[in-house]
């Protein structure tokens, strides 16, 4: 139990590889027993996952980053096998967990070709996306950050649809470009921290403790800001993403809404703002950032109001969910980054599930035109039921998981600029627009053609992708306390390294809320941001 304990993350990381194995040894025939054997490992690997529930809280309290495993691995460039994770992170992992299993689960019977290579590429995937949320080293991260490029090209180009070479290589050229721009500005730390100190380190909690000059921390901040946002993606780097989630597969779909694009947003919060503070309060730069996320959020809703295509609407609909996202994150106060966080679960578990619900219908009718399906609630009452619980909390309905996210942004919003919240606030209607009209027209609308009164509704392993979604919204609804109890400490970690004299100041103002407390309205930073105290 002890050693389970002490390796737990290397446990959970590893699963997925060592699982690819035993694939090599299964007949390319024998499709059944590579669909058991992968779904199999995705659930050891949620099992696995579940002991980081109850031990989390366990931990030293004074703790931030907790389950450290640390080794050398390439002593002669400073790098280590070096895990660890904090309330960010755990909550980002046990996402990528239970998506994992629910997106391989939801495979069954849509890939039919090359099936034993499928699975291998998603176990792979799995690994490469868990070990960005563990590696407290930068080295080890970018190795995963680009490992999990890899598999992802291969479940568009391999299993996506008719334009999916298209689509896989563009998503490819992006992440890469972004990748090496991040590459340089890793590299740039790494070498003045060693002409400052003599010592090479990727080690990332070190390079937090130093003071890095302020004109290098611009550029630092612009070349991890690009990186981070293309994967997000932000406007005007989004350009990727409709495309590849399109011609991916259902499953492929769901982890790129799910868990990739929250890598970008993990990245702000975990390296641009505590490694680069003055940078990152920057007014000039805080403004940029903003304006695009703003932009995202109205520019995204709009054009899911124009889309024929289901997919493509939930597509451009995590453009503008995501903008909610960095707008928490460059508020720069608790509620915000607490928000933003809550809010990229959020956006895992509904659009997730949204994904899911296009490919259980396009399984049945291959089309995902929204004119070619009308009247499938009287035909499919069960898959109209799930559908709704996902559209109302996608749309962020009070009492579902949505709500909770979308409120706390925006007070994070408000307590800097009342102006940005009330641009989000558009943003908020224009999304219940569009999904309300998708559910009114493929559930209630006329049901002209004779291929929709046929369909059968959803069996029970294809329920079972959708109730633990359906479970996870309702519960942070409900009861949002634990997951803003696991965020309090590393995001005030990180206020208070953006701004002591304001974390001060919110201390000792602490008032009762629905959530940790942060500042009250009357303690709004002056220009947004302690970028001119530094």
């Amino acid at each position: 139990m002890q050693f389970a304990h002490d390796h737990i993350l290397s446990i959970i990381l590893f699963i997925p590889v060592v699982g690819m194995i035993p694939l090599f040894f299964i007949s390319g025939e024998n499709k059944q027993a590579t669909r058991w054997w992968g779904n199999v490992v995705m659930f050891v690997d949620f099992l696995a996952s579940l002991p980081l529930v109850f031990w989390f809280s366990r931990e030293a309290p004074d703790q931030q980053f907790k389950f450290i495993e640390r080794h050398n691995w390439i002593p002669s460039i400073g790098a280590q096998y070096f895990l660890g994770i904090d309330g960010i992170s755990f909550l980002l992992i046990m996402l990528t967990t239970v998506l994992g299993f629910l997106a391989v689960l939801s495979s069954w019977t849509s890939i039919q070709e090359r099936v034993k290579e499928y699975y291998a590429m998603f176990l792979l995937l799995q690994a490469g996306m868990l070990g960005v949320f563990m590696s407290l080293d930068f080295f080890l991260f970018y190795v995963f950050w680009e490992v999990m490029l890899v598999p992802m090209y291969f479940i568009i180009g391999v299993w996506g649809g008719p334009r999916k070479l298209y689509a896989a290589i563009k998503f490819f050229l992006f992440t890469l470009a972004g990748s090496v721009l991040m590459l340089l500005g890793i590299l740039t730390l790494y070498f003045r921290y060693h002409a400052d100190t003599g010592l090479y380190t990727f080690n990332v909690l070190e390079l937090m403790k130093h003071t890095w000059p302020l004109n290098l921390q611009y550029w630092v901040f612009w070349a991890f800001m690009v990186g981070f946002a293309i994967k997000v993606p932000m406007f005007p780097f989004h350009t990727w993403l409709p495309d590849a989630h399109v011609e991916a597969p259902t499953a492929g779909s769901v982890i790129l809404a799910g868990v990739l694009l929250k890598m970008g947003t993990y990245g702000f919060i975990r390296f641009s703002l505590p490694l680069l503070p003055q940078a990152s309060t920057n007014p000039r730069i805080v403004k940029v950032m903003v304006v695009l996320s703003i932009i995202a959020i109205i520019y995204g809703a709009l054009v899911s109001l124009m889309q024929r295509d289901m997919k493509k609407l939930i597509a451009y609909s995590s453009v503008s969910h995501l903008g909610f996202c960095t707008l928490g994150i460059f508020a720069l106060n608790p509620h915000g980054l607490q928000g933003s966080v809550i809010q990229q679960v959020n956006h895992g578990i509904s659009t997730g599930a949204l994904f899911l619900i296009v490919g259980l219908i396009y399984e049945r009718r291959h089309t995902r035109e929204i004119k070619e399906l009308g009247g499938l609630s009287n035909v499919m009452p069960v898959y109209a039921t799930l559908f709704m619980i996902v559209m109302l909390s996608s749309i962020g309905l009070p009492l579902l998981n949505g709500f909770i996210g979308e409120f706390t942004i925006l007070q994070g919003a408000y307590e800097v600029s009342w102006r940005w919240a009330a641009w989000a606030v558009a943003g908020i209607v224009l999304g219940a627009a569009y999904m309300l009209w998708l559910y009114q027209r493929t559930m209630f609308g006329p049901c002209e053609n004779p291929k929709n009164q046929v369909l059968k509704d959803l069996s029970f392993r294809e329920i079972m992708t959708l109730v633990p979604l359906v479970i996870w919204a309702f519960w942070i609804g409900l009861y949002p306390k634990p997951f803003f109890n696991v965020l309090d400490k590393p995001v005030n970690a990180i206020v208070e390294r953006l701004n002591p004299d304001f974390f001060k100041a919110a201390q000792s103002a602490r008032a009762p809320a629905m959530s940790p407390p942060a500042a009250p309205a009357s303690l709004e930073m002056p220009s947004h941001a302690a970028g001119a105290s530094h």
